[in-house]
């Protein structure tokens, strides 16, 4: 039977209206239950925090809990897995960070490709690492720490959260191009770590500032340098490492990614909120407070971002020989 011409009309316009119908009620009642986010790191560290701080803030303002689950072991790629084989539906997202660029080159066989199966979301912060060492230490500052640590090549502990994370990138990056050779310590998180180098079992250790900023304030820690290209307003008395070792700049940052496919009505609405998130006051005050920067963007900006990092650890990757084992 032919249908009239415009009753054909009107009933295609239907069916092109209806798919429209659950698209756009799904980003209205999300999230309707809890949401997990996994964060491929030890509890304490700077990208837990970071994602609790951020998680406390959307639970308050959607009512629903975001919830954190730490996935530690394997630079991060334990977490990721998980998130990358999780349903596509926004309840379950990912606490990437400058890890996941990294491991696109450090590991050769990895179960997933970060950039084609991982929707980036929304980035957070920018945070800077703290070149650290015990009060004991006899350097006091970064020039005659690399004066030490050249009259002592391989004799120096270089303590990390772990191989490919952000202060083991920003140690090689220096080692590199302040010419010294020092031993890489992994650790299985920023706690172990800053345990041992508290009580001065390794000499030294790119710290995130929002697991260590504390123990430089209190003196039991020296901080020597800080890896921004200029100095904390945090620690405005300590140095940036650039004003001993010319060009020199590493930060981490931290973001929510989710599964590919994850609706883009979801991922524009979490991009709406975490970024409503990174304009609270408060929440900014926290971050400050903790030598972090809000890092607020689009998720096309996130993805350039997450492409640009890949490229520039790569080659330090690269440059090092750094091997995931």
């Amino acid at each position: 039977m032919k249908l009239p011409r415009r009753q054909f009309l009107r009933l295609a316009g239907l069916a092109i209206a209806v798919p429209a119908i659950p698209r756009v009620a799904r980003a209205e009642t999300y999230p309707a239950r809890p949401v997990r986010v996994f964060v491929g790191f030890a509890a304490g560290g700077a990208p837990d925090i970071a994602a609790r701080l951020m998680a406390q803030f959307l639970s308050e303002r959607l009512g629903q809990q975001f919830i954190i689950e730490n996935r530690p072991g394997a630079g991060g790629n334990i977490a990721t897995e998980a998130v990358v084989d999780a349903p596509a539906d926004g309840y379950t997202l990912l606490q990437a960070g400058l890890q996941n660029a990294v491991n696109a080159t450090l590991y050769t066989k990895l179960k997933y490709n970060f950039i084609r199966d991982m929707a980036p979301v929304a980035s957070i912060n920018h945070e800077n690492y703290c070149m650290e060492v015990p009060p004991s230490f006899p350097a006091k500052t970064v020039a005659e720490f690399i004066a030490y640590a050249k009259a002592n090549p391989g004799k120096l502990n270089m303590a990390s959260p772990g191989n490919g994370t952000g202060p083991h990138m920003a140690g090689e990056l220096f080692k590199i191009m302040a010419g010294v050779d020092m031993v890489h310590v992994p650790y299985r998180g920023s706690p172990p770590a800053l345990t041992d180098l508290l009580a001065g079992q390794v000499q030294m250790m790119f710290s995130p500032m929002s697991s260590s900023i504390e123990y430089v304030r209190a003196g039991k820690l020296r901080g020597l340098a800080v890896t921004s290209a200029e100095r904390s307003e945090a620690l405005p008395d300590v140095p940036a490492v650039a004003e001993f070792v010319p060009g020199y700049q590493a930060s981490g940052w931290f973001g929510i990614c989710a599964p590919a496919k994850t609706p883009a009505e979801i991922i524009d609405k979490l991009n709406a909120e975490i970024n409503a998130g990174l304009a609270d006051a408060k929440l900014k005050a926290r971050f400050a407070d903790l030598g972090a920067t809000p890092f607020a963007g689009s998720p096309a900006d996130f993805a350039s971002h997450i492409a640009a990092e890949t490229e520039k650890w790569g080659k330090v990757v690269r440059t090092a020989n750094i091997r995931a084992d």
